[in-house]
């Protein structure tokens, strides 16, 4: 028998919470381990283990993930080192099978969270909460250095989580969370990264695809579904089970991230899992969601579809969708044109849950379009506080 001794876990206060059509494990800064508090590989090696990653069985058993690209994320949150911000928001995308926490993108699905959570955690003045009202969160997504506004309900002094908003790709109803993505595209370039509207991109072994590449709330590559052999009205069934299907979205994603300038070989969107995603659209159809619900088309204005680490999502991303509210109100954009073309201010698109409704401001300016806001509301809930373990041996603890 050995007398070496199994090295012990160690806790890290965590709270795990629901954020939109996603969910997460949040952590103050202040709360990780000392060399996990700095941008590294013990962070990673941290959350990677958090999580259950790398898992080659897909299933994130030994984690808190849940085996989905919804599921499968980290929060880590900070008062703010900008002016006129609340708290800083740091996400990672850790991946179900692979040793790597993606850090290239946000997730605008938690962003709701992060207002909930910065007054759960005593990062929000006492003062500037109303026994009943609503505090505007100022939060500063550290990923891609934009500013979000996070507009939290207070009922009796605390944040009401319950209510009767219905957020489809969401069990149950709860309290509405109104979120503000202020000035979403790319601070380093345009918000259409070639300049160009719509693009023809060559994709070896598909063809010469019509597509409108943005980077707005997350860069994203949109292609007609028609152009692909899809309908637009497509579940999660029809697409994930199918390996030539997948192989096929992540070449054009491939493609895509190089055409936008993201990458600048072919190799590097391997282990750039999170961004850039792919979408396609489709005019309006009747369809039947997941839950079973039959979406009439004239409840909605276009259909659209997106993948998130190599897989079609439940629902939709919410950066994604702030990347339709933002190309669905530029005249002239495959999002555009099939939601009737024209200029919008908002649209209700349909996905594999059902449907949500997006807005965005777009502005014609010398230097091209601006979107000055797109607006969205979620949800948000505490699903658990307390403390996540993980083994100490994990990483070197400072």
């Amino acid at each position: 028998m050995s007398n070496v001794s199994t090295p012990s876990q160690i806790k890290v206060p965590a709270t795990y919470m629901r954020g939109g059509t996603s969910k997460g494990v949040f952590f103050r800064l202040e709360d990780l381990p000392e060399a996990a508090q700095s941008p590294g590989p013990a962070r990673d090696d941290l959350l990677l283990r958090v999580i259950g990653s790398p898992d080659p069985y897909g299933k994130q058993i030994d984690g808190m993930g849940g085996a989905t690209s919804s599921t499968s994320k980290s929060v880590i949150v900070s008062l703010s080192t900008q002016p006129d911000h609340d708290v800083d928001y740091l996400f990672g995308q850790v991946s179900i099978d692979q040793p790597f926490v993606d850090w290239s993108g946000n997730c605008g699905n938690l962003s709701a969270a992060i207002g909930p959570f910065a007054m759960h955690a005593g990062y929000i003045d006492p003062a500037r909460i109303p026994h009943n009202g609503v505090v505007a969160v100022r939060v500063w997504q550290v990923n891609i250095r934009k500013t979000i506004v996070v507009h939290v309900p207070v009922v009796n002094g605390m944040v009401q989580e319950t209510g009767e908003f219905e957020l489809d790709g969401v069990t149950f109803p709860a309290a509405e969370i109104q979120v503000d993505f202020v000035d979403p595209a790319d601070s380093d370039g345009a918000m259409f990264p070639t300049g160009n509207l719509v693009d023809d991109l060559d994709v070896p072994g598909i063809g010469t695809l019509n597509a409108t590449l943005i980077n707005a709330g997350i860069p994203t590559i949109f292609v007609d579904a028609a152009s692909i052999g899809y309908h637009g009205t497509e579940l999660q069934d029809d697409i994930n089970g199918d390996e030539k299907a997948l192989a096929m979205f992540e070449t054009i994603r491939a493609y895509g991230a190089l055409k936008m300038g993201l990458i600048s070989d072919l190799e590097q969107a391997k282990a750039r899992q999170h961004t850039p995603k792919v979408a396609f659209v489709a005019a309006p159809q009747t369809y039947h969601a997941s839950s079973g619900k039959t979406v009439q088309a004239e409840e909605i204005d276009l259909l659209v579809r997106a993948l998130s680490m190599g897989k079609l999502h439940h629902a939709m991303m919410g950066t994604a969708a702030v990347a339709i509210a933002a190309a669905a109100c530029v005249p002239g954009t495959l999002v555009n044109l099939a939601a009737g073309g024209g200029e919008k201010q908002s649209v209700t698109f349909g996905h594999p849950s059902g449907t949500l409704k997006v807005g965005a401001s777009a502005v014609q300016t010398e230097q091209g379009w601006v979107v000055e806001k797109a607006v969205m509301s979620r949800s948000a809930r505490i699903l658990m506080e307390g403390w996540v373990r993980v083994p100490a041996q994990t990483i070197t603890f400072g």
